[in-house]
């Protein structure tokens, strides 16, 4: 019997070398039975190389094409090898993770249909189909998950809306726009476990009666949106849609579509701007019609709560925040990658102890939290849970659960400035707060560290800030001042 041997097939993977790797392995042994799975999300040790053993797989990384030709030109090397991490199972950062939405991510073969079965899927649509839609929306709600988009909106609180609009035709969207930097959750679900997030999205279709989904993914991402057009078309083929039509969308790469009105007019063919509201999309959404909209986390979530139910989720997490985080490490970190965790680790914990420290081994100054548009947190607050909450009593947000890590040589004051230029560059124009107030706010900061007045520009860049959180039609001028206030806070001296 061949032995099986397991390389990661995921964007960042590949971009670090695994496809010469991959090839490599198979050229030293072609009787060696090689299968492409998505990653661990372990990614300083990527490409990673797994061989299955009885006792399990055993893993090897990071190796270059070079190294994997040495290690299997004589067969695959056994666990007494030098180069032997273990079991991965075992790996000490995978051990301290509770893997629920990325359970299946690293295990099996993306678009392989029978291994999704044959390590659960399905089973909450099947459990949905056999409840009604109130049903279905009440073990939701009852499981306490929230939005894992950035607005931790609770999830059933949607789906009931929804489900209470009138109309003949609803909708269930997608926002797969994960546009925030130092963000790679929904790319890794979407290239590494596709059918996971159609799961949930026949979930959210039964729950509203909804008869049509769309994905609206970025063009940035290539191999997801790949990956998920022909899971659509193997599902749909073997019959597990039921009738629902589901399809794919690119969007240009406009940051302003990741906020939910903005990503419909882009869906209806129209430009990226935000709309008034109300009405809410849940009442009037795509084409006016009640629409479901949650980010691909959220989605991915509803098929692990149908399958073991609401209770099962809440055993996760803290007070409000319920179920697991995947937080997703980058930047100046040691140890960069995906952890799921559950809500109510330290961040503390997470940079030192999950993420090792910095790469460079000088201090952490900040990390920054939930996006380009996020508060930079300094020290003093790392021993703050992980929880919407706490974040919110410092004035952070987790938003999608991107950490960005940041050394003690950062200039904090020109981050500072980028967040208002990113938002002077992405802004669709339709509200004056955020398209004058973000070119405003760079000039003004380029006077303060200038030294023109400092004073006065500081008390005018303040208000300037609270100007837009309040007068902004939605969270990209509402957010571009959290950088800034954060960094006047916490690092006045650096403006």
């Amino acid at each position: 019997m061949s032995t099986r041997v397991f390389v990661p097939a995921d964007s960042t993977a590949r971009s670090l070398g695994a496809d010469a790797v991959a090839e490599a392995v198979a050229a030293a042994d072609p009787a060696i039975d090689l299968r492409r799975t998505g990653s661990r999300g372990l990614y300083w040790l990527e490409p990673l190389v797994e061989i299955e053993t009885a006792a399990g797989r055993l893993g090897f990384g990071p190796l270059d094409a070079e190294r994997a030709s040495r290690l299997f030109a004589a067969g695959a090397p056994a666990a007494d090898h030098p180069d032997c991490l273990g079991l991965v199972e075992e790996l000490p950062a995978l051990q301290v993770q509770q893997r629920l939405t990325m359970a299946r991510v690293g295990l099996i073969e993306p678009l392989s249909l029978k291994q999704f079965e044959d390590h659960g899927g399905f089973e909450g649509l099947r459990r949905a189909r056999a409840l009604t839609p109130a049903e279905i929306v009440a073990e939701v709600t009852n499981s306490g998950l929230r939005g894992r988009g950035g607005a931790a909106f609770p999830t059933g609180v949607k789906w009931r809306t929804v489900l209470d609009a009138e109309g003949a035709q609803k909708y269930v969207v997608c926002n797969a726009d994960e546009g925030d930097s130092g963000t790679f959750a929904d790319r890794m679900i979407m290239e590494s476990d596709p059918y996971l997030l159609i799961e949930g999205m026949c979930i959210a279709a039964l729950a509203v009666g909804a008869s049509r989904g769309y994905i609206y993914c970025r063009a940035e991402y290539p191999q997801a949106i790949a990956n998920l057009s022909e899971a659509i078309r193997l599902v749909e083929a073997a019959g597990h849609l039921d009738g629902f039509r589901l399809e794919v969308r690119e969007g240009a790469g406009a940051y302003i579509c990741g906020e939910e009105t903005s990503l419909l007019e882009s869906l209806e063919g129209k430009r990226g701007m935000v709309r008034y509201r109300p009405p809410l999309p849940a009442i009037a959404g795509l084409f006016g019609k009640p629409t479901v909209m949650n980010n691909v986390i959220s989605l991915a979530t509803a098929p692990i709560i149908l399958a073991r139910g609401a209770e099962h989720h809440r055993r996760f997490g803290v007070g409000r925040s319920l179920g697991t985080l995947t937080v997703q490490l980058s930047g100046n970190v040691r140890r960069g990658g995906l952890f799921e965790v559950p809500f109510g680790m330290t961040l503390r914990q997470v940079l030192e102890g999950l993420g090792g420290g910095t790469a460079s081994g000088r201090p952490i100054k900040a990390v920054q939290a939930g996006g380009p548009l996020g508060a930079y947190i300094p020290p003093k607050h790392f021993d703050t849970p992980l929880d919407y909450e706490s974040f919110q009593a410092i004035g952070a947000m987790i938003g999608h659960g991107g950490l960005v890590v940041f050394d003690n040589k950062a200039d904090l004051g020109a981050l500072a400035r980028y967040a208002l230029e990113f938002c002077a560059e992405e802004s669709c124009g339709k509200c004056t707060p955020c398209r004058i107030g973000a070119v405003r706010g760079v000039e003004v900061v380029d006077r303060i560290r200038n030294g023109e007045q400092a004073a006065e520009n500081r008390i005018l860049l303040k208000d300037l800030c609270h100007t837009m959180i309040d007068g902004s039609l939605c969270g990209l001028g509402g957010m571009a001042p959290l950088p800034v206030l954060s960094v006047m806070e916490h690092f006045a001296e650096e403006l």
